[in-house]
């Protein structure tokens, strides 16, 4: 049998389906790979063996009987831990929430138990999914794969290096201003942000509510779109769900055609300050998309050079009003301040906020409690929401000249850690070509484009989207990621240095 850890979701779904595998099989394998790697990656926060094998039996038990299942059930996934999870620990990488387990599913999770999927665990994130290295975790960093002294992007490192250390096939990821892409991007795997309302919030501890939206990670186009078809569609129970049909991912990424599609090169975000290897790759990719039959535009849209400095306005006004309600007093970490006899309740949250929370997340939410505050919220808060409306604006110029936007991801590849820890600046610049998705609530997905020459790293292309046409990333990442398979003789991440197993 084929190393199962190796195989891509939908060739193991093929597998399952044909009875040349076993769901438990299947997961077994990915347990013990973690086993015997997690412990130089740090992925996972918690590993749930019992539960994922339970999930695998009863699939193996449904499937001997006959049973019509879901096309991906008995294929495992990994978890983001910002997501609820019934039983299993979820802590959102920060002391606060530390041992937390809530009594409920996001309804993300519940998709994903429904369709018979084993969950192996929950996996690493920056703290409330606040930063873009995964090294503001409260539990220490999480490493990229390719390089176990860089990081794996953020705040999502932890499900893009699950996926590129073959821990798991699939992972949920969150993407408030590129927490999908960039990671996806720096690890040389696939990352989708779908449209703003697209795939359920519920069950997602907030971050910044109008920011935030749940997608799919894998390490190929269609495994993302099998995973996107999971998790989107209407809920009740989230008001900002969108009440349409999930856009044809699966059948885009099947199809991968481009011919006659107009691709917008967007001037703001290929230009100063990308590493000029990212930008080759970027570029060849874009020769690519021409030799397939797609026609190329530059595109300007102008209010991009104020994304940066509307979104660190937007998103931590409204992470400060979210994070209010860690306060000690109904769950989470509770410290009783030293030296008080008889604290009151406002001593208590004090504490125990000052020790739950880490420098970023405190960072944080003092500039969004500044910009809220009276006689500022209309100078910094008001105004970046105008800023976030001319965004909007210069997105559906775009889109009457281009079918879906280009741009490499991240303007780097995978820094070293350590580097920006204690430059704020820097580390939010990652971002800037992830960023306007968010704000406009458009969609977006990350694929690889190969190496960059200087140091041979992951490089990513950023392709975004009309809001609700998510079937157009895929098509264009399918097309892209099969012409570029066949020059690099495999996947991407084949050329990935190994890491050392324990045992081995």
């Amino acid at each position: 049998m084929t190393d199962l850890t190796r195989a891509s979701a939908a060739e193991l779904a093929d597998l399952l389906a044909r009875g040349e595998a076993s769901a438990v099989e299947v997961t077994q394998a990915h347990l013990e790979r973690t086993a015997a790697v997690d412990d130089q990656v740090h992925a996972y926060l918690h590993v749930d063996n019992e539960g994922a094998l339970a999930t695998a039996r009863d699939i193996d038990q449904r499937r001997a009987a006959g049973e019509e299942l879901h096309v991906l059930a008995g294929v495992p996934i990994a978890v983001k831990d910002v997501m609820a999870t019934k039983g299993l620990p979820t802590t959102c990488g920060s002391r606060i929430l530390e041992g937390w387990v809530p009594p409920y599913d996001a309804t993300v999770v519940r998709k994903i138990r429904e369709a018979g999927m084993p969950i192996l665990g929950k996996v690493n994130m920056d703290e409330f999914a606040m930063g873009s290295s995964t090294e503001h975790s409260a539990f220490g960093p999480t490493h990229n794969p390719w390089d176990l002294e860089r990081i794996p992007g953020g705040s999502g490192g932890g499900s893009s290096a699950v996926v590129a250390s073959f821990q798991a096939p699939l992972a949920t990821g969150t993407d408030t201003g590129g927490s999908i892409r960039q990671p996806a991007a720096v690890t040389g795997t696939v990352g989708t942000k779908p449209t703003y309302g697209g795939v359920s919030r519920y069950g997602l501890v907030a971050l910044a509510s109008s920011l935030d939206q749940a997608g799919p990670c894998a390490r190929t186009v269609l495994d993302t779109a099998l995973l996107h078809s999971v998790m989107a569609g209407h809920d009740p129970m989230d008001s900002t769900s969108i009440n349409a049909p999930v856009p044809a991912v699966v059948e885009a990424a099947r199809r991968a055609d481009v011919k006659g599609m107009r691709i917008g090169i967007v001037k703001e975000l290929s230009g100063e300050g990308f590493q000029p290897g990212v930008r080759a790759r970027f570029e060849e990719a874009v020769g690519r998309l021409v030799d397939l039959g797609a026609e190329t535009v530059e595109v300007s849209c102008p209010h991009f050079d104020y994304a940066l400095a509307a979104y660190y306005l937007i998103l931590p006004s409204e992470a400060s009003s979210n994070l209010a309600k860690f306060d000690a007093m109904r769950y989470g970490l509770r410290v009783a301040p030293e030296g008080v006899l008889d604290p009151s309740a406002e001593q208590v949250m004090a504490a125990s906020r000052d020790a739950g929370f880490g420098d970023e997340v405190k960072r944080r939410i003092i500039l969004g409690t500044y910009a809220l505050s009276s006689g500022y919220y209309d100078a910094y808060y008001g105004s970046a929401q105008k800023v976030r409306t001319l965004i909007a604006r210069d997105f559906a110029a775009a889109y009457e000249q281009a079918d879906v936007l280009v741009s490499p991801t991240a303007p780097t590849t995978a820094f070293k850690m350590g580097e920006k820890l204690d430059d704020p600046m820097a580390m939010y610049l990652n971002d800037i070509a992830t960023i306007p998705a968010n704000l406009a609530g458009v969609p977006g997905m990350s694929v690889p484009t190969g190496l960059a020459d200087e140091d041979g790293l992951p490089a990513g292309m950023q392709i975004l989207a009309p809001a609700m046409q998510d079937e157009r990333l895929y098509a264009v990442g399918a097309a892209l990621e099969r012409e570029l398979t066949k020059d690099w003789g495999g996947p991407l991440l084949a050329k990935a240095p190994q890491l050392t197993e324990k045992g081995a």
